[in-house]
């Protein structure tokens, strides 16, 4: 008896060692990431109104290019973006300390002078390279080390985006498909909420989206949001086909790289030459909120999936989360007119299957939709995440991403997504 209640007691001592030890570092990091990724989102917002007050600063994009794309090649070489993160966590690759001054100011200069790019991704980059680094002078062991890149990843996208619940999953869910890292969860949970709350005293305000009219779910709208979760899984692999096929494309003939940062750049000068506005500039947030009051152009989600493709397939840096919210959004409120729902309740639907079906996330998916539309439309939004996730196949945006377990059958397949 005394011998088993002392191996308990060693047992209770090393989880208290082990919480404590966490606590410590997963707040640690959710400070300093939450610092800097609260000062990156304010210089996002300066710039993008610094452009929208001087439409001449988008001319200025090519020059823009051409220093990315020299500073990366010369202090980094190779740039795998957030893949070299998800790398990290499969223990096939190190995220450099450099990349989080790199993704910093190239994805400010990439929103200062227009390109069509997000934020969230670049955040995912500059959290998990500051996480890993700071387990580098903590002297962490391998599988630490892995812990805290999923720690700086939950703080900055909670930072960035003001969902710290999608925040916490978000990080535990995108390495592995199929398996949740359930190690991580009470750091990234600290981490997440540490950051969203130091980034929330910072002035930088979450996001949220109002939807005014959620009808009864009945089995006619049940049928109707199946529709427009299963449309929008297969929008989903457009989406990630269109943003790797047109990086490989560009690569492939135009293999000098700052020609192809500059073609990049004169695309989205033309774009915005041609439509007379900055509507698909930067993060496109603007369409989101008109997409949910019913405003949207047909067309948007084909253009803005487009242009987020040549920018970022041509050496611009920023983050893919966003433009994809943004074509579910428009996507979404396109379809209301045909499916007979009201626009906000489609477009809010649209971007949870899209990120869903992007990321292959279910979970933080669900939790996002929460945070950003609240939780009366929850039916609609279960029906959005289960359909779309189904649907979207081996697809995501991103090719270091494992599907550990078959979507289909409970399955061991162990493969990368399909790009």
């Amino acid at each position: 008896m005394r011998q088993r209640l002392e191996a308990q007691w060693r047992q209770l001592r090393g989880h208290l060692h082990l919480f404590v030890k966490w606590t410590m570092i997963s707040v640690s990091i959710g400070l300093l990431v939450g610092s800097v990724s609260s000062l990156f989102a304010l210089c996002l917002q300066k710039v993008t109104a610094l452009r929208a007050a001087h439409g001449w600063i988008i001319f200025l994009l090519p020059l823009a290019g051409l220093l990315i794309v020299f500073c990366y090649r010369y202090f980094l070489g190779e740039d795998r973006g957030t893949n070299q993160v998800l790398a990290e966590i499969h223990a096939r690759d190190e995220v450099s300390w450099k990349t989080a001054p790199l993704i910093f100011g190239a994805t400010v200069l990439t929103h200062l002078c227009g390109g069509s790019a997000g934020r969230e991704g670049a955040a995912l980059q500059l959290g998990g390279s500051m996480g890993n680094g700071l387990g580098a002078v903590l002297q962490l062991d391998e599988n630490d080390r892995r812990v805290a890149v999923m720690c700086g990843m939950s703080a900055a996208f909670a930072a960035v985006f003001g969902t710290p619940m999608a925040a916490s999953v978000f990080a535990l869910e995108v390495a592995s498909v199929g398996v949740l890292y359930h190690a991580a969860l009470m750091p990234c949970v600290f981490s997440a909420l540490t950051a969203s709350r130091f980034a929330a005293g910072m002035g930088i305000n979450p996001e949220r989206f109002r939807i005014p009219e959620i009808p009864a779910f009945t089995a006619v709208s049940g049928l109707k949001a199946v529709l427009l979760a299963a449309l929008c899984a297969g929008v989903s692999v457009l989406l990630c086909v269109t943003l790797h096929r047109t990086a490989l494309l560009l690569k492939s003939k135009i293999e000098n790289p700052y020609l192809r940062v500059i073609l990049g750049g004169c695309v989205m000068i033309a774009a915005w030459l041609i439509l007379g506005n900055q509507d698909f500039n930067g993060a496109s947030v603007g369409l989101i909120e008109r997409a949910m009051e019913g405003n949207a152009l047909w067309y948007a989600f084909l253009l803005k999936m487009l242009l987020t493709a040549v920018t970022i397939g041509s050496g611009y840096k920023g983050g893919e989360i966003v433009p994809t919210l943004c074509v579910g959004a428009t996507f979404g409120c396109m379809l209301s007119g045909l499916l007979g729902l009201p626009a906000a309740l489609c477009a809010a639907c649209g971007m949870t299957a899209l990120f869903c079906g992007a990321t292959n996330c279910p979970l933080a998916s669900l939790l996002i939709a929460f945070e950003l539309f609240g939780y009366g439309a929850m039916p609609y939004f279960l029906i959005s995440v289960a359909v779309s996730y189904l649907l979207s196949g081996y697809y995501g945006l991103y090719h270091e991403q494992t599907i550990v377990y078959s979507k289909y059958k409970a399955k061991l397949i162990n493969r990368h997504t399909a790009e």
